[in-house]
């Protein structure tokens, strides 16, 4: 019944907007529509996206075949997009809804046990010269592979790197700000302070505010078209563009076991709370169809392992440790690309009791138009926890209007 609400107020929200002047025709990918209010005060980009995923895998046995074969289909991703000005292009917006299942799982009492439709609900304030405020929810300045957008992916999806220590999303107010150093040389510092619980919380606080500070360096310029927030090389860079990046993350009091991320760590008083730090450090590099990107990631907290006021365990513990994550491709002039990557991860095992893992993946892609339209595969090679190795291949396929 919700979603069927959510289609209806979809539709009056377009039928409301024929009244509004349609300022160009858009072309694929760019759009389904891009209005512009009569009197020039308020603009609207309605966009959607769709991702349909199959994935096989199997595990390795002692004796080195292939047992236990898994299979699924998945839409992976179903989301429409809402961006614009309003009132004055100094005042952009974005709203961005999703309506697969993966997007709207995590209903909880912290959500009032709803469905997370919510991805994006931002608004983007150009108050002064290069300075912006931001407000809403939107994904906080953490490592580059998770706030490049999951249509705009490289590979079929995000490494295990991102997986176990990204910060995501959360509610919160960040200030963003770019000057350069000489006529290339470009620096941007991005600044936020949320909740530091993920998004959708609609319980209010329980812990502490979450603190975010990202420093990025463009020596050689700007990317064209933002390329350093994209996967491949699609605008085949006639010059080498770098970005050099580091973000320090804490957590005050935080009460989940991965920063605003994972479980919640639940004591006999309400819920255990601790500092937790994340750095990430990151690069890309993008040259005539070349592209290499680098993460590093390293967790640490207060007193990791969560305790009842007696001082009894818990159970829980923060996922402290430290991630690498490399990745390379070289897209062809027939816009086929081969892209490699390898994610090691050695979460601390006198706290987690977890085991290093590790995975080895190749892709192959095929760009139709850029990343609006493409067809993508990869094959990985698995040592997770437990010291299970597990072959994986995927097939994903991208529309995007």
């Amino acid at each position: 019944m919700k979603l069927k609400n959510l289609a209806l107020g979809l539709l009056l929200c377009v039928s409301y907007l024929t009244f509004a002047q349609e300022t160009n025709a858009p072309k694929f990918g760019k759009g389904l529509f891009n209005l512009v209010g009569q009197d020039s005060t308020w603009s609207m980009k309605i966009a959607t996206r769709m991702q349909f995923l199959t994935i096989a895998s199997w595990d390795e046995s002692n004796d080195g075949g292939l047992v236990d074969p898994e299979q699924s289909f998945l839409v992976r991703r179903a989301r429409l997009k809402f961006d614009g000005f309003a009132y004055s292009p100094k005042l952009k917006y974005k709203l961005e809804l999703g309506l697969s299942n993966r997007d709207i799982s995590g209903a909880s009492e912290f959500t009032s046990n709803a469905p997370r439709y919510i991805l994006d609900a931002v608004v983007m304030w150009n108050f002064y010269g290069n300075f912006e405020f931001w407000m809403g929810q939107t994904k906080l300045p953490g490592n580059i592979e998770r706030v490049i957008s999951s249509g705009n992916l490289q590979q079929v999806d995000r490494s295990l790197l991102n997986s176990r220590f990204n910060i995501d999303r959360d509610l919160g107010v960040q200030i963003r700000h770019h000057f350069n150093l000489t006529e290339k040389f470009l620096v941007r510092e991005k600044l936020a302070t949320s909740m530091g619980e993920g998004r959708n919380i609609t319980t209010g606080n329980l812990g502490g505010l979450q603190h975010t500070a990202r420093l990025e360096l463009l020596p050689f310029g700007a990317f064209k078209s933002k390329g350093d927030y994209s996967g491949s090389d699609l605008k085949r860079e006639e010059t080498p563009k770098l970005m050099l990046a580091a973000t320090f993350d804490t957590n005050r009091d935080a009460v989940k076991n991965r920063s605003n991320q994972g479980s919640y760590m639940v004591n006999d008083s309400g819920f255990y709370q601790t500092d937790i730090n994340t750095i990430f450090l990151d690069a890309m590099f993008k040259y005539q169809g070349f592209s290499f990107m680098a993460e590093y990631a390293t967790r640490s907290a207060d007193d990791p392992i969560a305790k009842n006021s007696d001082g009894s365990l818990t159970g829980d513990e923060v996922q402290v440790g430290n991630g690498l994550n490399l990745q390379t491709g070289y897209l062809l002039k027939s816009n086929w690309e081969v892209s490699g990557r390898y994610t090691n991860i050695v979460l601390d095992e006198n706290i987690t009791g977890k085991n290093p893992e590790s995975q080895y993946t190749l892709g192959l892609s095929k760009y139709i138009a850029g990343h609006k339209l493409k067809v993508q595969t990869d094959v990985s090679y698995l040592n997770l926890d437990g010291g299970s190795n597990k072959l994986m291949c995927r097939l994903q396929v991208d529309v995007h209007f």
